[in-house]
C-alpha cells in the first residue's frame, strides 16, 4: 500500500526499528496518534542527508516544542552496512548535538542460497 493513496486518518504503519539511539524515543507510532510527527530518514553516507536534511530537521525540533511537534530520526543502510554500525551513528549523534531520538532501520534479510542471509 501506498501511504501517501491511502485515504486520511489512516494509522500510519509501525516503523521497522532494530533499536533507538537518544533520550525520549516512542514505545510505537500508535504511542503518537493524534500528535504531529516528522520522520526524518537519513544515511550518514548520503551527502544531501547530512548537508541539507540533518540541519532541516533540527530547525523542527528547535523551532516547535515537542508538545506541538515530535520529531524522530530514522537511520537506513543501504551500503557499507559493516561500517555504519551503531557507534558510528552514535558519534556522529554526539558530534552534531543532535537532540531527537533516532531509530536504526531494521535491516531486511534476503537469501544467498547457501543457508545464510544478508542485508538489502
Amino acid at each position: 500500500m501506498n501511504a501517501l493513496l491511502d485515504p486520511p486518518g489512516r494509522p500510519a504503519p509501525p516503523l521497522q526499528v532494530a533499536s533507538w539511539l537518544g533520550a525520549g524515543a516512542p514505545d510505537s507510532l500508535a504511542a503518537l496518534r493524534g500528535r504531529v510527527v516528522a520522520i526524518h530518514a537519513f544515511q550518514l553516507l548520503c551527502p544531501g542527508c547530512v548537508h541539507h536534511g540533518v540541519p532541516q530537521a533540527k530547525r523542527m525540533r528547535e523551532m516547535f516544542p515537542e508538545r506541538d511537534l515530535v520529531v524522530l530520526g530514522l537511520h537506513t543502510v543501504f551500503e557499507h552496512h559493516d561500517a555504519m554500525g551503531p557507534a558510528v551513528l552514535r558519534a556522529f549523534l554526539h558530534e552534531n548535538r543532535i537532540a531527537f531520538p533516532v531509530g536504526i532501520d531494521q535491516p531486511k534479510l534476503f537469501g544467498s542460497g547457501d543457508g545464510t542471509a544478508q542485508p538489502v
